[in-house]
């Protein structure tokens, strides 16, 4: 998964104002945009080609920004395609992209969202209401395999009405302009309905050339409807799951950019005078997922020993060398509203882990799976939770598994393996995108009817508190009872080229939330 930071931010307060006051009342959401050169201090500059060194492709990548999955696809499809709204990179607020601005009922299930217009495809047709109504539905319809598919369950009808987009939930929910932040949700010619592979949006970039699991080039859009982004005059992702690889490219100058740098390497790059950390607060996580619903992780007392079995802090230490915080075993931390502040941190305790695996009555090894594919250090952080699990009389075999094809035969498949997930903009999404029952990216096989009752009632409840105690309820309930054991959430720690400028932190996800092409530019 694409998809790292920690360091709370203050998203109760505002981004929670913001979108809560605005369904209660009724009001418009005509909130001005934060394009990227507004965050600067230094006037951007245009030209050049941009050279990005990325981790997190493979073969099987496709350019359908439905079944993006990983780090490469989630910046390409940044780079040709806008969606309809996006979120403020320090505040986490949506902000208008190509709707204009948008209004709820006043029980948020009926949403009106003004459409740009004067907007072109790269092929030269305009973007219409239709377009955006079949991208959605493409979507959010029945037999839909999108990323996105479980974030827009509660969507009963998407129909166009007086040249606007009109949007009938099934239950209120208070987030949907953020929910429409998603990065799979790229507006294309008919929803994509024709060819979700064209790679045809309206974004900064045109899509030049794809090798899937190589390389991707993209020539500037002369004609974006954007004049704050999109300063190269052409853009280079090249595939580099290879860490080593990736640090002997910057330092060589074949890049300007590297994504996930271990944290191994941090201090021989600082001493590079051409050369900066890029290091980032988010919401993004290193985790080892278990099957809930296979054999032995359908027990939960087997569960709940690997989950005390492992040494989070030895791993925070270790392996991401300090740039995170640790993780309790649900997927929301301090950047994201709401969540939950007073649930006991769960430590390292072999004793209580042998009585819960005793209990189990399972014998033998269990096999887990990882991959440099899956996280930085995540071969390391396996042999870690070997090491810590063995004293508590539990015998992990650790399979490393190649890079290329991890997120594809691996993640999502095997009953037990490393994984990393990005941020959500919202904790509904969170929840919605991989713990609800019918999620396609439910990769623990957490299946509950009563947790995703409490995911619907939560998504329409406009108290705060009220609210804030059901995401309480939640994180209590997959801690103890789910499949994820997560020790780490991580920063994201990248690198670039001084020559490259104008670089956003952005908490909403990695790599300037997936936006670096149309965001930064090239001193010369």
């Amino acid at each position: 998964m694409v998809d790292i930071r920690k360091k709370p931010l203050g998203l109760d307060l505002t981004r929670r104002r913001f979108v809560q006051s605005s369904a209660m009342l009724g009001l418009s959401l005509a909130a001005a945009s934060f394009p990227a050169s507004r965050l600067l201090a230094q006037e951007p500059k245009r030209g050049g080609h941009l050279k990005l060194g990325l981790g997190g492709g493979a073969s099987a990548d496709t350019l359908d920004p439905a079944l993006a999955s990983a780090t490469v696809a989630f910046v390409i499809a940044h780079c040709w395609g806008d969606t309809l709204v996006e979120s403020h990179p320090e505040t986490g607020e949506a902000v208008p992209s190509l709707a204009e601005s948008w209004s709820p009922s006043p029980d948020a299930k009926v949403w009106t969202f003004k459409i740009r217009k004067d907007v072109s495809f790269h092929d030269g047709k305009p973007m219409t209401v239709a377009d955006v109504v079949a991208t959605l539905k493409r979507h959010s319809g029945e037999g839909s395999q999108s990323g996105a598919l479980g974030l827009l369950g509660s969507i009963e009808r998407i129909e166009e009405k007086a040249g606007d987009l009109v949007i009938t939930l099934s239950e209120g929910n208070a987030d949907l302009p953020l929910v429409l932040t998603d990065y799979h949700l790229q507006i294309q010619p008919n929803g994509g309905m024709d060819d979700p592979n064209a790679a045809i949006g309206t974004g900064p970039y045109k899509l030049a050339s794809y090798d899937a699991g190589i390389r991707a080039t993209f020539e500037r859009n002369k004609e974006d409807w954007r004049p704050d982004r999109g300063f190269v005059d052409s853009v280079e992702i090249i595939v580099m799951n290879d860490a080593t690889a990736r640090v002997g490219a910057l330092s060589s100058g074949q890049v300007h950019f590297i994504n996930t740098v271990d944290p191994k390497t941090v201090s021989l790059l600082q001493r590079a005078p051409n050369l900066e950390i890029l290091q980032t607060s988010g919401k993004g996580f290193y985790s080892f997922l278990m099957h809930c619903d296979t054999a032995p992780f359908d027990n939960n007392d087997l569960r709940m020993a690997l989950k005390l079995a492992v040494d989070r802090e030895a791993i925070l230490n270790q392996v991401v060398g300090g740039f995170g915080t640790l993780g309790n075993d649900y997927p929301v931390n301090e950047n994201y509203a709401l969540a939950p502040t007073d649930i006991e941190q769960r430590v390292y305790d072999p004793e209580k882990a042998a009585f819960h695996y005793k209990k189990s009555g399972h014998e033998g090894p269990i096999v887990l799976r990882t991959s440099e594919a899956a996280f930085p250090g995540a071969v390391d952080a396996a042999q870690l939770f070997q090491q810590s699990a063995s004293k508590a009389g539990i015998q992990i075999d650790v399979r490393r598994e190649p890079s290329d094809g991890y997120w594809s035969e691996v993640w999502n498949a095997q009953p037990f393996c490393a994984s990393y997930w990005g941020g959500r903009p919202t904790q509904d999404s969170r929840y919605s995108t991989s713990y609800v029952s019918n999620a396609e990216w439910n990769d623990t096989r957490f299946k509950r009817p009563d947790f995703d009752e409490l995911v619907y009632r939560a998504r329409a409840e406009l108290d705060k508190e009220k609210r804030k105690a059901l995401y309480h309820q939640m994180a209590v309930m997959i801690r103890d009872e789910g499949g994820l054991i997560l020790p780490v959430f991580n920063d994201f720690v990248n690198a670039a080229s001084k020559q490259m400028k104008g670089f956003v932190h952005d908490i909403g996800n990695d790599i300037s939330n997936g936006r670096i092409a149309s965001r930064v530019w090239l001193e010369s």
